[in-house]
């Protein structure tokens, strides 16, 4: 079965790859980003919206929680791409043209979906991060003049920020491994490019190994740019970061220490 493997078609497709497998790869990469940005968006007023004290606004961001956290991902980008024109009787969803780029139909409701989708995740994560912080903080800076949407960005995101970026960078490496359902809208990206000439040369293990491969680069990446943000956060969060000498000096300090008490 090794032997039946085409290698060369695999090498070429990770090593050599051609223009339109990069604009695929693009493609993926900014999807990826744009509907990331949106779900962050959307996140944040959800959570709000959930610590207000106006039930209708609670009522609203639970019902968007319960409904795309519970219906499939996939029924999500199908209706807003199939079904959001008919439903308002309009052309809403349609191509834009930043005259550089185009943006097709596809492109857009594939975004606007997995954006919306994400946003019902990112509002429990948010949630979380703020909830972690003091209430006892908030308080205090409304008592000093701030109003709370102030106090809220000066004083309780920048905190919550250290508890929502780790699973906020687990979230991107999911958005960008379930950008390849918008192929089944019929848009362009790693996946399609890799089914596109599967479907031509019938040889499903040597293109789908090889887009399997990119998908492991992207999100390997990802991960070591997260790691940087982490220990950036964490540095910030207990001060400057201790040279090789100042963590000897906290080792030997100890020691020294306990030889003064014992003499």
């Amino acid at each position: 079965m090794i032997g039946a493997v085409d290698w060369g078609i695999i090498w070429g497709r990770i090593f050599h790859p051609d223009e339109v497998f990069l604009r695929a790869l693009w493609a993926t990469v900014y999807i990826s980003v744009l509907a990331q940005i949106l779900g962050v968006i959307l996140g944040l007023i959800a959570a709000l919206m959930r610590m207000s004290r106006f039930s209708v606004f609670r009522f609203l961001s639970g019902a968007y929680v319960l409904v795309f956290r519970g219906t499939p991902v996939i029924v999500q980008i199908f209706f807003v791409y199939f079904g959001t024109n008919l439903l308002f009787g309009r052309t809403l969803i349609q191509s834009i043209n930043f005259g550089v780029f185009t943006l097709n139909d596809a492109v857009i409701a594939g975004i606007l979906a997995l954006g919306i989708n994400e946003g019902a995740y990112m509002r429990e994560i948010i949630r979380a991060g703020i909830d972690a912080v003091d209430k006892g903080q908030l308080e205090a800076a409304r008592s000093l003049g701030m109003t709370y949407a102030l106090a809220m960005r000066r004083i309780v995101l920048p905190q919550a920020a250290r508890v929502i970026v780790p699973p906020l960078g687990n979230e991107f490496n999911n958005m960008m491994k379930t950008s390849s359902l918008l192929f089944f809208i019929g848009v362009y990206e790693l996946f399609g490019d890799a089914d596109v000439h599967y479907s031509t040369t019938f040889k499903p293990v040597e293109f789908f190994l090889a887009v399997a491969f990119w998908y492991l680069v992207l999100t390997t990446a990802w991960s070591l740019i997260q790691a940087q943000i982490e220990r950036r956060l964490a540095v910030s969060e207990r001060g400057d970061e201790l040279t090789f000498r100042e963590r000897l000096a906290g080792v030997v300090s100890p020691l020294s220490t306990w030889a003064t008490r014992s003499r």
